[in-house]
């Protein structure tokens, strides 16, 4: 109880959705393709690079041009180089990377499906940077992350948030209940609801 362990101090609807989460541990994100996840994850790097350098390790998109939008669309040239884009870099590789000082301590991989990790290498990874934070992006199968390994990584996680309709429903461990939903993009969202018979309005740019 009186251990001191390493928070982010998140404010806003990052708070509200997540708490204040330890420096280390596992995140994952998943959904079904066009709901949003990408510019959700966007969001996510962008935001943490607030508090430090961050890894992107673009293995199922690369570096193209979709993402060259979307990187784009979202501002990341405001983030000052601390957001570092990796084009397709093996499992492997990337941990010979993060072995070095100083490397980033916030990780993103996207996607699980792509990494090449089953769940046995997915704890060797974590268990040899117990100081880091990963973030896994998933496909989706139905409700859950795609494949045995993807939804026993969900179980393990320490933040859980499952994107449908341009929204992002969050469990965290890092608060007392559900966390608060995030609009990804309120057009989208709005589509959405009104799709299930709901009638809104909103104004906001795509951000698929």
């Amino acid at each position: 109880m009186e251990m001191e362990i390493p928070t982010y101090e998140f404010t806003g609807q990052w708070k509200a959705a997540i708490g204040n989460p330890a420096k280390h541990g596992i995140w994952i994100i998943w959904g079904a393709s066009g709901n949003g996840k990408s510019s959700l994850v966007m969001q996510l790097a962008k935001y943490m690079c607030n508090y430090g350098k961050v890894l992107y390790d673009s293995l199922e998109e690369g570096t193209g041009l979709s993402l060259q939008k979307s990187l784009k669309r979202h501002g990341m040239q405001e983030t000052r180089g601390r957001l570092l884009i990796l084009d397709k870099e093996p499992i492997e590789q990337l941990m010979e990377r993060l072995a070095k000082k100083k490397s980033p301590k916030v990780v993103i991989i996207d996607s699980f499906q792509y990494s090449g990790l089953d769940y046995r290498s997915y704890q060797d990874l974590k268990k040899r940077f117990p100081h880091k934070l990963f973030i896994f992006v998933s496909h989706s199968e139905g409700l859950h992350p795609a494949g045995r390994s993807a939804r026993r990584v969900e179980f393990d996680a320490d933040v859980k948030i499952m994107v449908s309709c341009f929204q992002a429903t969050c469990k965290s461990r890092f608060l007392e209940g559900p966390g608060e939903p995030i609009t990804i993009w309120d057009e989208g969202a709005a589509r959405a609801m009104v799709g299930n018979g709901q009638a809104t309005t909103a104004t906001e740019e795509p951000a698929l």
